[in-house]
């Protein structure tokens, strides 16, 4: 890979605004790989529901079978195939665990640009329960909080992100903010 291929990876805690980042980005026509969609896959093909309570099972189920790092792994499998098309930078959404971060650091090393999205725990559920695809009420949200922090260490990759975006504003604020971290790494939109 060249050195002026950047992936960014965006991290957070459900509701804080990963996802709203990433669309953003594509609206520019970047391309954005999902970790979430490895899990919908796997439902998808075992003819499961997608729901809170199967995602969980599939998402602990494949990274104890296949190690905490799984889904790092297919996604930077992913990474690569995009770079080697010729895109100089990849949009990844949801980074979950600390030994995932650490794969994305080891193989891209500082082009792997991580980003943590954070808002307060209150509008992050607030979000939850008002989103059109898989709504959360506040025990549902309470128990995915809980288990991506105890189950698959999701607190590391936010505390050692490489940048911070406040999302306790508007959509309109996020963006702003998310401009301006683009423009200082000189990726354009």
């Amino acid at each position: 890979m060249q050195q002026n291929k950047k992936a960014l990876v965006f991290v957070g805690m459900p509701g804080a605004g990963k996802s709203t980042c990433v669309e953003y980005l594509q609206n520019f026509g970047y391309s954005a790989l999902y970790f979430g969609k490895i899990t919908f896959d796997e439902l998808t093909k075992r003819h499961l529901e997608i729901n809170p309570p199967n995602e969980k099972i599939i998402r602990e189920e494949i990274r104890q079978k296949e190690g905490k790092g799984a889904y790092a792994l297919r996604i930077l499998t992913k990474i690569e195939e995009l770079f080697e098309k010729g895109q100089n930078t990849v949009i990844v959404d949801g980074l979950y665990s600390w030994t995932e971060y650490k794969i994305f650091k080891e193989s891209l090393g500082s082009r792997a640009i991580i980003i943590a999205i954070v808002s307060p725990r209150e509008l992050r559920h607030l979000r939850l329960q008002k989103r059109a695809v898989r709504p959360l009420n506040e025990e549902e949200s309470d128990l995915r909080d809980y288990a991506e922090i105890e189950n698959i260490e999701k607190g590391g990759p936010i505390a050692n992100a490489d940048y911070y975006l406040a999302n306790d504003l508007t959509v309109d604020d996020l963006t702003k903010d998310l401009r301006k971290l683009l423009n200082s790494l000189a990726i354009s939109i």
